[in-house]
């Protein structure tokens, strides 16, 4: 004992050894140490997103987090796995030094993803997920000029190394606090537990462990995602996720060999078939290769209907949401110029994107193909380089010119790979512009600079005799906004954390209108039709069902001449963007042999209200069926949920249940994405059969 009491307090604190009781403390409250830590993510979620609250109450919040506290548990668990074998072997229980840096890295991980998810969440209104690992492997150095650009990258990682350090004080602490008070070395006692000991504690621990794990005590699955939704609120139901859990299950999915995000047939394939040729086909449209292909058909708009326009240009505005256009009710002042347009053409004020990221926005535009679970990228998998009935499809076909002119690199999204295989030929990007008005380093020029151009190549084309198409895709309303200074617009300066998004929007609004000015003076325009769309909208305060039905919505705009006299000014058929090249055949007039799977929206039988099928990037299979004014959400392996929605000046949405027709309708949903998805793979998806 002489020799013990001579040592220093230190020297003899390094020899004490841990016992399962002490080993068991540690444990303990390092997990508990981590679960305040990930609630503190979610309080900063909750601060940092506060203007989506709006009328919900406390109560509602209080029983997010208490999901919250079941997602953590569960998170903990998996850090603490490590601790918990280590109880069955002395040596390692000793391993302190081990231990705190264990538990250090990962709750250093789990802070930098919960700094990350603050403005994730903001722009996505989703948890971490597979658009996270979408990005990275897209074009890594224009993600990183993105985020440095975009984000106060430098701020966040300043707090995140300051917390780091505190997070390892905190473990050193809780190490200093449950070492035995004894020096066991030095008196001779046992330091830990017998063998068998150690063993009955392993397994009362491991039981503990699965349970947690769990996150519940029901027979069946384990606690998945859904188990969140237990509000009318789906920013209090997303805060009940844990965002380093979802990112995790969405690393499953995106590296996953067996693509287990693709959607499984449920139904009779002839049954799924017959379903969705009776949703797609009128009495104007005639079924070919019916042994072979789905829905190809020969498509002959009646004479009525048909404009005889020569040339077409489509324009897809990125980020275009309609919630902020004015046409469609929105206050602000934010798309003056395009509220204008709205006037001399046809307006679809229900309308909306397939999906929620640019990519899904062009396929389905331009290739006529639905956003489907597992190929939210269908332009970058083998897949994509099948042949599909869109618009560079059939119109060279017809022997049109083309251009397709766009701020930035066609190398992003495959464009140029895709669109050439589809039919066209002459791509203008960021690196064909000379002396641009405004060049920024992450995405290229700005939106006046592109639509000059554009402006410019159609006028040539004009001149050549050729008739053509155009598609003209604006990026300056993305992160990080580059814009031009001084603007051209005023800024918006009264709606917090969307200012920026909404100066954006208002400045390419403006280009837009700059576009049409040149345009109406050149002698092609009275033989144009002109088509405006967003490709998605994004996120605001208001979130319309669990399918944030705002990132979806977005205007769709037909300029023509003689169109609004036909067809009138203001449209409410239920479209998507699927419908887009339908509709544009169906103005042309002549018979098209086509695939499209959409229709022509100004071709409908009388009382038809429209339908279109959406879903959310990110690999998920939560899909949606929207007609009239319902939507039917159903998620991956829950069940479907059916909602009214209103749009405009006063967005909302309630539940409805016992509907009718909401069997139906899933019968529906399940047969088009069924279907589609067997097209795709089957490579039948064409105007002809793919050659073997």
């Amino acid at each position: 004992m002489a020799i013990t009491d001579a040592l220093e307090p230190a020297q003899a604190y390094k020899r004490r050894q841990p016992t399962v009781k002490s080993h068991l403390a540690y444990t303990l409250l390092s997990g508990l140490a981590i679960m305040v830590l990930l609630s503190l993510l979610r309080l900063a979620l909750l601060i940092y997103n506060r203007e989506m609250i709006l009328d919900t109450p406390a109560s509602t919040f209080v029983e997010a987090f208490g999901n919250g506290l079941r997602f953590d548990v569960r998170l903990v668990v998996y850090t603490l796995i490590p601790l918990v074998i280590a109880t069955l072997v002395p040596w390692l229980m000793a391993r302190r030094g081990l231990w705190r840096f264990w538990l250090t890295i990962t709750s250093s991980i789990m802070m930098f993803l919960g700094l990350m998810e603050l403005d994730f969440f903001r722009e996505f209104h989703q948890r971490l997920n597979g658009l996270v690992f979408q990005y990275v492997k897209e074009d890594p150095k224009t993600v990183l000029s993105m985020l440095w650009y975009g984000y106060p990258v430098v701020r966040y990682l300043v707090a995140w190394a300051i917390v780091t350090w505190l997070l390892s004080l905190v473990f050193k602490g809780i190490d200093r606090m449950t070492r035995p008070r004894t020096d066991y070395v030095a008196s001779g006692r046992r330091p830990v537990a017998p063998w068998y000991g150690r063993v009955a504690m392993f397994v009362v621990l491991l039981a503990v462990a699965v349970v947690a794990a769990r996150g519940t005590l029901r027979q069946g699955p384990p606690l998945r995602w859904g188990d969140a939704y237990t509000t009318d609120s789906n920013f209090a139901n997303q805060l009940g996720l844990n965002g380093t859990l979802s990112l995790i299950g969405a690393a499953k999915s995106s590296f996953s060999d067996e693509r287990d995000n693709i959607w499984k047939a449920t139904i009779p394939e002839d049954d799924a078939q017959q379903t969705v040729r009776n949703m797609l086909l009128t009495t104007n449209d005639k079924l070919v290769d019916a042994d072979t292909a789905a829905v190809r058909r020969d498509f002959t708009p009646p004479a009525q209907n048909v404009l005889g326009y020569k040339n077409v240009v489509v324009i897809l505005m990125e980020s275009f949401a309609g919630h902020s256009v004015g046409a469609l009710g929105a206050p602000g002042n934010i798309t003056p110029y395009f509220d204008q347009l709205a006037k001399q053409g046809v307006l679809f004020d229900h309308f909306f994107s397939n999906g929620t990221h640019t990519h899904q926005g062009m396929f389905a535009t331009m290739g006529c193909f639905p956003n489907l679970p597992g190929f939210e990228y269908l332009m970058q998998t083998p897949e994509g380089a099948h042949k599909l009935s869109g618009l560079p499809e059939l119109l060279s076909a017809r022997n049109y010119d083309d251009v397709y002119v766009y701020n930035g690199d066609f190398a992003w999204d495959n464009q140029s790979g895709f669109f050439a295989n589809q039919g066209m030929t002459t791509f203008i990007g960021r690196n064909d512009f000379v002396n641009p008005v405004f060049s920024d380093p992450t995405w290229g020029v700005s939106d006046q600079d592109m639509f000059d151009r554009g402006a410019e190549e159609l006028a040539k084309r004009d001149k050549a005799g050729k008739p053509f198409y155009a598609l003209l895709q604006t990026l300056s309303n993305h992160t990080p906004y580059a814009i031009p200074s001084p603007l051209p617009v005023p800024q918006v300066t009264d709606r917090g954390p969307l200012n920026q998004h909404l100066t954006a929007m208002r400045y390419s609004d403006w280009a837009l209108g700059q576009f049409f000015e040149k345009a109406k003076k050149e002698p092609y325009f009275k033989d144009t039709l002109f088509i405006v769309v967003g490709d998605h909208g994004f996120g605001n305060e208001q979130q319309i069902t669990e399918m944030d039905l705002g990132r979806f919505n977005v205007p769709m705009l037909m300029i023509g001449e003689g169109l609004q006299e036909k067809f009138g000014a203001v449209n409410h058929t239920v479209g998507t963007q699927i419908d887009i090249v339908p509709t544009i055949m169906g103005r042309l007039g002549g018979e098209t042999r086509n695939q499209c799977w959409g229709r022509d929206l100004l071709n409908l039988p009388e009382g038809d209200k429209g339908f279109g099928v959406i879903k959310p990037s990110g690999n998920e299979q939560t899909v949606a069926i929207i007609t009239g004014d319902r939507i039917l959400v159903q998620p991956k392996d829950m069940p479907p949920r059916m909602f009214r929605f209103q749009l405009g000046s006063d967005p909302k949405a309630e539940p409805i249940a016992d509907q009718p027709d909401q069997a139906d309708l899933l019968h529906k949903l399940d047969s088009f994405i069924q279907t589609a998805t067997k097209s795709l793979l089957d490579n039948t998806a064409g105007v002809a059969d793919s050659k073997k």
